[in-house]
């Protein structure tokens, strides 16, 4: 059992780390390749020695293929970046995911709205 003040340091470490990945991607990368990305979601492992980092790109597909090559690339400077922000000794090795998750949500609001227009009734 994880005592609650590591899980707390561990939560605000993860709400931090968002908030500044955020901020680098959408003002300081030049790469091209980066379209609008938001940063949705930072899970940071038991040991905070890795970070999952979830994001939603606006675009289609080749969109969201391009950033993330982008996002790959630009993984060093992110880390070295926080590093001196958060004044961190050792940053987390960070792994940026598509959140697919909202993708999933507008595609279980589609079909509900086409049960409810076919019965006439509520869905819900």
């Amino acid at each position: 059992m994880e005592k609650r003040g590591r899980k707390y340091h561990r939560e605000r470490l993860g709400e931090a780390l968002r908030e500044e990945i955020e901020t680098i991607v959408e003002g300081e990368l030049g790469d091209p390749r980066i379209g609008l990305v938001h940063v949705s979601e930072v899970i940071l492992a038991d040991d905070s020695r890795s970070a999952r980092i979830l994001v939603t790109v606006e675009g289609d597909e080749g969109e969201a293929g391009r950033t993330l090559e982008g996002l790959l690339a630009a993984v060093g400077f992110i880390r070295h970046e926080i590093s001196e922000r958060l004044q961190l000794r050792r940053p987390p090795e960070l792994f940026f995911q598509l959140d697919t998750g909202r993708k999933f949500e507008a595609r279980v609001d589609e079909l509900l709205n086409r049960v409810k227009r076919r019965s006439g009734k509520p869905a819900c």
